[in-house]
């Protein structure tokens, strides 16, 4: 089952869905590395509104083409004069985000888990993207920075908001303050990437695909849980886990999910 069709033809993103439910989209600018230029910013915006509306999605697996996952801005931006019509930057004209932190926070977004695979470059814009994956596979040797204090910048894409939990405070302020280049194996270390892999696409696709197997129904309330848990007071969250779990509990597909267990097969779960 293609879902490609469901997307303009175009030389920035590809999006295809399996039989499996599983999503793979691909930055497809090779040539540039998948820099981010303005038609890159709103072709993975597109891919996001489509992935949010499609039938059948289970998981997805976010990568780049060639030899980078996404090496930052493209540098033509900053020669780029805005367009007359062009919002402002503190206008939030994608719900709580303006256009360039949607590239990154639309993962979180999601109603399903999203695992991103770096390789290669995966400097600046391209690790705020790769942060608004649920988790994250690096190639080893991966080049990766918080790039933006080199052209006298601070992080806007989400970054912040995104890196919560992930980073210890001081160590994320060295990287960003000093804007230093770190590997994928290191990436592991201060918590920006979860699993190290010679070939994170693999890897991301056999996790989501066991993701895929799972009750769609309790995925899904297990990643509106992950969210609250970030933002919310301890009170909040036990309610919350309470009312995702009486929503749950003996519908179809968890009522599937225990048969299969039992029976050792495997589960035929509804769709959504």
């Amino acid at each position: 089952m293609s879902a490609t069709a469901t997307m303009t033809a175009n030389d920035r993103v590809a999006i295809e869905l399996g039989e499996d439910g599983v999503a793979e989209v691909r930055f497809v600018r090779a040539d540039k590395m998948n820099a981010l230029d303005p038609e890159m910013f709103q072709r993975i915006i597109e891919a996001g509104s489509i992935l949010q509306r499609m039938k059948g999605l289970r998981a997805v697996v976010l990568s780049g083409e060639g030899r980078a996952f996404c090496a930052g801005l493209d540098l033509s931006n900053f020669s780029r004069k805005p367009a007359e019509d062009e919002p402002s930057l503190t206008e939030r004209t994608y719900g709580n985000a303006n256009k360039f932190q949607q590239v990154s926070m639309q993962w979180r977004k999601l109603p399903v888990p999203v695992i991103a695979a770096l390789h290669g470059v995966c400097f600046g814009g391209g690790l705020a993207i790769a942060s608004g994956a649920d988790i994250r596979i690096a190639h080893p040797d991966t080049r990766m920075s918080i790039m933006e204090m080199k052209w006298g910048l601070v992080p806007d894409m989400g970054g912040y908001a995104l890196w919560r939990g992930l980073v210890r405070d001081d160590v994320l302020r060295e990287l960003i303050y000093t804007n230093r280049e770190f590997t994928g194996a290191e990436a592991q270390t201060l918590g920006l990437a979860t699993y190290i892999d010679e070939n994170p696409r693999e890897r991301a696709l056999a996790i989501a695909r066991t993701i895929a197997g799972k009750n769609p129904h309790a995925i899904r309330a297990a990643k509106r849980l992950n969210a609250a848990m970030i933002d919310r007071e301890t009170d909040a969250i036990l309610l919350e886990e309470s009312i995702e779990q009486h929503g749950i509990m003996r519908t179809p597909n968890q009522v599937e999910a225990v048969m299969s267990e039992m029976e050792r097969r495997k589960p035929n779960f509804g769709d959504l």
